[in-house]
């Protein structure tokens, strides 16, 4: 038996008439996707897709590597890749399997319950400065699942899905990179500076 997929809905906080309101009639509309809150509208997170967090450096990175990604998002200081649901779940395993585990890594997950800014659709208004972007937007009328990367396999990706297992390899190569350059030039914060650094 097949689980029941929540209904995408409007964000209920949204003004009516807001920007927020016809944004997130958009995401439900084109994408079926599920939001909530105002200024900043945010994507609900966990039914259909998961979103990996890393820093914006280490996350262009991984882009210019040329690994295959879902859509992918900045906010701030911070880049989303949208991965299949589960996949944060899948996340504290993954980096244990590829020997990442007692390594800090600045590499979170955003799942089930949780939520991430909406960035503006392309062709909507409001590109406030600092506000959340798309670097690779999701396609309209397409389900995020199968372009989505998952867990297929260790290492062995179905057809054309792009893998989670190398998708988290690389995020976390470039994470400890950027924390090693940070740890270099004295920018480690204190809870980081506890941590071990794995040098290759």
């Amino acid at each position: 038996m097949t689980p029941a997929v929540p209904q995408p809905r409007s964000s209920p906080d949204a003004a009516p008439g807001s920007a927020d309101a016809a944004l997130a009639r958009r995401y439900a509309t084109e994408l079926g996707w599920a939001t909530a809150g105002r200024a900043p509208l945010r994507l609900l997170t966990g039914a259909l897709f998961d979103v990996l967090e890393l820093p914006a450096e280490a996350g262009h990175a991984v882009l210019r590597r040329g690994v295959r990604t879902g859509p992918v998002l900045l906010s701030g200081a911070r880049m989303g890749l949208l991965v299949a649901a589960g996949g944060a779940d899948e996340l504290p395993g993954l980096l244990d399997w590829l020997e990442w585990g007692p390594v800090a890594l600045d590499l979170t997950a955003v799942g089930a319950g949780g939520r991430v800014t909406a960035p503006p659709l392309p062709g909507a208004p409001g590109d406030s400065p600092g506000a959340a972007v798309w670097l690779r937007p999701p396609e309209p009328r397409r389900a995020p699942g199968p372009g989505l990367p998952a867990l297929t396999g260790f290492g062995s990706s179905g057809g054309d899905a792009p893998d989670l297992v190398r998708l988290v390899d690389a995020a976390a190569n470039e994470c400890h990179r950027v924390r090693l350059s940070r740890a270099r030039s004295g920018e480690l914060t204190r809870d980081g500076a506890d941590q071990p650094l794995a040098f290759s």
